[in-house]
């Protein structure tokens, strides 16, 4: 990072302990030195200085009252990093993990992964300490209500249009949504994951799944000439995400053997039955653990590292940041899998993407591989503008064409940049230029 060393020690510098912000800040440099080196201009303009420093950091108090009548406090937080090429974008992640790091490198990773999707998205992100397990439905219904009094002052249609995360669906979405509407007296596209009555799009949805088996699909194909027909497939997490990537690779001939959630893995030699993993975690909302009392067949194991373990052809990491190690890379590698796509964002420590990428394994960032949520977001968005709704059929067409472009994309851009099939510096590319050009045509 010779002509950007001087913008990571300032990201450093000014945003300590904030480690997962450095990592995504300091793998997207790498990949733009080679931008740097050939487009000085933009140095001098101060671009990869500004681009790395959030246009706008917001973080508030979220009281709300549980059913026991007692006053409970969380932290609520809005990062809008980057505008040039649109209203920002992003999801709203309700976990206890969150913090203004989190947010900040989600939001730095949307920026790119907006951009891909040839939409005309900026990027931001959200969220707050809040957990919603356990919590009942008015204990959710207060929290959202009390957290959109204060977010609604920060966000509009042609502002900020925020979308759900973890710990934010469709309920959450509809708890918000009706405040903002209460509060605004306006019936506007403000949020995306709208329920189908109200605003919503069909695929949004099933959307980030599907994208990411779209993209994989494509990738492997044009690399190995390989694709998920006849592919075992191993998949982490068991939320919204992960569910639909099992459901499409099962619709592209392939066998998902594996799922996780926080406590542990299943895994069914005979292929994942995924109309009992939707009745247990989409209507009981209980452990993946329960899986095995339907399917005696499946274990269960305690622990979420061992599920890469497990021989396949494909892995989808879907559940959350850095869930994948150097470790568990080589095993991944060793047992013959050639393609990795995240479903989740940065799922994949350094060290294992320096292992897939080394040993020629079809690799697929989470900037580029599961931009299919954003943008089906984008798509609800253009609806809700038209005050019109396309079918299925049309929007998983309309996905389906946008993945295969972003994987184009990042390969084009690879190729142009002497990185050939290497797609982590072929997505950071093709994301940032797009949003660089705009930066530079709109002044300091």
């Amino acid at each position: 990072m010779k002509m950007l060393t001087s913008v990571m020690e300032q990201v450093i510098k000014r945003n300590p302990n904030e480690p997962e912000f450095h990592q995504a800040v300091k793998e997207v440099l790498e990949s733009l030195e080679v931008v740097a080196q050939k487009n000085p201009q933009w140095v001098k303009e101060g671009i990869f200085d500004r681009i790395v420093e959030p246009e706008r950091q917001i973080i508030f108090r979220v009281p709300w009252v549980d059913d026991n009548g007692d006053v409970q406090v969380n932290r609520g937080f809005r990062v809008q990093f980057n505008s040039s090429i649109g209203p920002y974008k992003g999801g709203l992640r309700f976990h206890p993990s969150v913090n203004v790091g989190i947010i900040k490198f989600l939001g730095f990773e949307q920026i790119f992964k907006n951009s891909l999707t040839g939409l005309p998205l900026g990027g931001g992100k959200g969220g707050s300490d809040f957990d919603p397990k356990g919590k009942s439905d008015g204990e959710i219904m207060r929290f959202c209500q009390s957290f959109m009094s204060e977010l609604y002052r920060h966000i509009g249609e042609s502002t900020d249009v925020p979308a759900g995360d973890i710990g934010v669906g469709g309920r959450e979405i509809g708890y918000m949504y009706g405040m903002y509407r209460k509060i605004r007296n306006e019936f506007t596209g403000i949020l995306t994951g709208k329920g189908l009555t109200w605003g919503g799009s069909l695929v949004r949805t099933e959307a980030t799944g599907y994208g990411v088996c779209y993209f994989m699909d494509e990738a492997m194909k044009s690399i190995k000439g390989k694709s998920f027909d006849g592919a075992t497939v191993v998949v982490s997490g068991s939320g919204n995400v992960a569910i639909y990537a099992t459901e499409k690779v099962h619709q592209l001939g392939g066998k998902v053997v594996a799922l996780s959630d926080s406590s542990g893995y299943i895994h069914d030699a005979e292929g994942i039955k995924l109309d009992t993993v939707k009745k247990i975690k989409e209507i009981e909302r209980k452990r993946i653990s329960e899986y095995v009392k339907y399917h005696p067949n499946a274990t269960y194991t305690e622990g979420c590292n061992g599920i890469w373990s497990i021989k396949c052809d494909v892995a989808l990491p879907c559940a959350t940041q850095n869930e994948l190690n150097g470790e568990a890379a080589k095993m991944l590698v060793d047992n013959g899998c050639y393609g990795v796509g995240e479903g989740a964002n940065m799922p994949s420590t350094p060290e294992a993407v320096e292992i897939f990428i080394k040993n020629g394994v079809v690799f697929g960032p989470g900037k580029a591989a599961n931009a299919g949520g954003v943008a089906t977001s984008g798509l609800e968005m253009c609806q809700n503008s038209m005050r019109y709704s396309w079918s299925f059929e049309e929007v998983d067409a309309k996905l389906k064409d946008i993945m295969v472009n972003i994987y184009k994309s990042a390969s084009e851009a690879a190729k142009e940049y002497g990185q050939e099939n290497n797609l982590v510096i072929g997505a950071n590319v093709a994301g940032f230029l797009k949003v660089a050009t705009a930066m530079s045509a709109q002044g300091v």
